[in-house]
Parts: structure tokens; sequence; C-alpha cells
């Protein structure tokens, strides 16, 4: 990649999953229309308007459970880029339906960004483009070190607890569910089945898969559960 290239402007956002474990609020809708408390603006509403911040004209978005309410919204919403939507007429999997989505992307020589439907985060991804770039990757990974959702207990070499610890960061990083690929990434992709299974163990064996840790500070959530809608609104509400 070079010159203008270098830079992403165009994006698939994956905003077919059910979300099961976020009902009753996606009864009625997909996961990524349920609304981030206080903000009066579904996840995915939020996503758009970062994509946009950060250089991005065009988007397609990956439909499937519920695509009619998704697509409705994006229909009779005033959004800061173009989107399109995609719909699967049959589930072809994680990595299936990223090729699927990807094939409608308006610059097939480009690179692309991705994101999963129930990301809310907010850190540079011109940086992470540059990473990507720097290291000749074909595919790059944001990677997040999210707090535990439980507390730890701290003790010393004799046994006795020391420390109570009320939500910890991980002592790993995780697949933040942000990447950057190159253009001729889609080309690896298979047309049906699961990419984290098949394709990045393949690049990563090859050294063409990159890890891109958030900066320090860097806000991120996945919204999976009501806890995690209700845990960004005091988020939101902390600045």
């Amino acid at each position: 990649m070079t010159g203008a290239a270098a830079q992403p402007t165009q994006a698939v956002v994956l905003a077919g999953g059910q979300g099961s474990r976020l009902r009753p609020y996606t009864d009625d809708r997909p996961k990524p229309m349920v609304e981030i408390p206080g903000t009066g603006v579904p996840i995915i509403g939020h996503q758009l308007a970062w994509l946009a911040a950060e250089g991005v004209t065009d988007a397609v978005v990956s439909c499937g459970h519920l695509a009619e309410v998704l697509q409705e919204w994006l229909e009779t919403t005033e959004l800061p880029l173009k989107v399109s939507c995609v719909v699967e007429k049959e589930p072809l999997g994680r990595g299936g339906g990223l090729k699927f989505a990807a094939a409608s992307l308006p610059r097939a020589d480009e690179p692309w960004y991705a994101t999963n439907g129930d990301i809310w985060t907010r850190f540079s991804l011109r940086a992470m483009a540059a990473f990507h770039q720097e290291r000749g990757a074909d595919a790059t990974l944001a990677l997040a070190r999210p707090n535990m959702p439980w507390g730890a207990v701290e003790t010393d070499q004799f046994g006795h607890v020391v420390d109570f610890i009320e939500a910890p960061p991980s002592p790993y990083l995780i697949n933040a569910g942000v990447y950057v690929f190159s253009a001729a990434f889609r080309g690896l992709l298979p047309e049906r089945g699961d990419h984290e299974r098949a394709t990045f163990p393949r690049l990563a064996r090859q050294r063409r898969l990159a890890g891109y840790p958030l900066p320090q500070g860097a806000y991120w959530r996945a919204i999976d559960t009501a806890k995690d809608l209700t845990e960004a609104a005091k988020e939101l509400g902390r600045g």
C-alpha cells in the first residue's frame, strides 16, 4: 500500500448477530440497533459516526437477524457517510459473511476496515492503519485489555490473602473486533466458514497477521449483556 491507498476510506460493519444475551432488548431489533442509554442513538449509529470521523466515506452493513429494522433505520436517518446493506440469504459463517459483504465495497483495489456491530469504541483508526502498513500485514486486529467481570484475590507465598482487587484488567489481550485488511485479504477468506479458525491462523504462521494494542486510555467496550449497557451509560456519564 502506498500513497492515498494506505489510509482506508471504506469499511464493513458486521451487524447480523441475534444478541440473545441482550434480550429483551433484542426481541424486536438486531443487536446493533440497541440504544446506548442516555444517548438516544443505537450502537451502530455511534460506530458509523466514529468511522466517518476517521475518514471513512463508504460503509457496507452486513445484516441478518431482523434485518428490516436496521435497514429502515439506515434509510430514514441522516448519516455522515454513504451506507449500503447486504443480507445473507443463507448462513455463510463469519468468514463467508465477511467475504460476501466485502464484495460490495466500492473500491476493490484498496484496503478496508471491518468492525463487529456490537463494539462501542473510540481510538485512532488512522494510527492503526499506519501500524498495519508499516508491518506489511494482510490483516491487523485491534487488541484490547478489558477489565475482568469479577474481582480477584491476591495471596502471598504462604497462602495468606493480602488484597481484594475489584474488576482488575485482564492479564491477556483479546481480539477487540476492529480490523484493518489489505485489498487482497478478501481473496483469502473462505466462501463459507470461520476465518478466525482458518485464515487468521494461516496468516499468523506466515507472519502476515498483526496485532495493534489499543492505546492507553482508549475507550472500548463490547455490548453483550444488559450489564454492559448499564456500564456504558455510567462511563458516558463520567465522560
